[in-house]
């Protein structure tokens, strides 16, 4: 969960750590374990797939740059290709890693526009980075559920960059 004391309004602005409990509090999948384990515990317990909904939490897989995986909740969907994430521990602020960011780019630059495999904005960059990451899907919040459970309502700002957004995915 957020570090003690951080109330739910405030966790995107003061929280500092790892994605894993950023993503579990913000998104209310209660899921424990290093990031790319997700995918499979997910198993049995939410619905899964490779079509992203606002609140999912996208699951990148184990690579040689994701030692643990990351975990990121989707806030806003822009267009067939291009997301918007809330996220934590991906960009330096200060040299440090840890932060929370709101409305993050997320590029789908697979093949067969699946979300296989995808591009992310990076503060250090102020752009899409460099780097493809593989990942498994998204994991779907359950419906139903206490409203603890459900994705935080400021988990996107009121006024997201979606032309912003579109000119760092289309922009070269």
């Amino acid at each position: 969960m957020c570090a003690p004391g951080v109330a739910a309004a405030n966790i995107i602005e003061q929280y500092s750590g790892q994605c894993v409990p950023f993503a579990r509090a913000v998104s209310g999948i209660n899921i424990w374990g290093d990031a790319w384990t997700w995918w499979d515990q997910a198993r049995e317990r939410y619905d899964r797939g490779r079509k992203p909904r606002i609140g999912s939490v996208l699951v990148f897989s184990k690579t040689q740059q994701l030692k643990l995986g990351h975990v990121a909740v989707v806030s806003r969907i822009v267009e067939d290709r291009v997301l918007m994430l809330t996220h934590a521990n991906w960009s330096r602020f200060d040299g440090e890693r840890g932060r929370a960011e709101q409305d993050v780019t997320l590029f789908d630059v697979s093949p067969r526009g699946d979300w296989s495999q995808v591009r992310v904005w990076y503060r250090d960059s102020k752009g899409l980075g460099g780097s493809t990451y593989p990942t498994y899907g998204f994991i779907y919040p359950a419906g139903g559920e206490a409203p603890a459970a459900r994705p935080l309502p400021e988990l996107t700002s009121r006024a997201p960059d979606y032309v912003g957004s579109l000119i760092d995915a289309y922009a070269r």
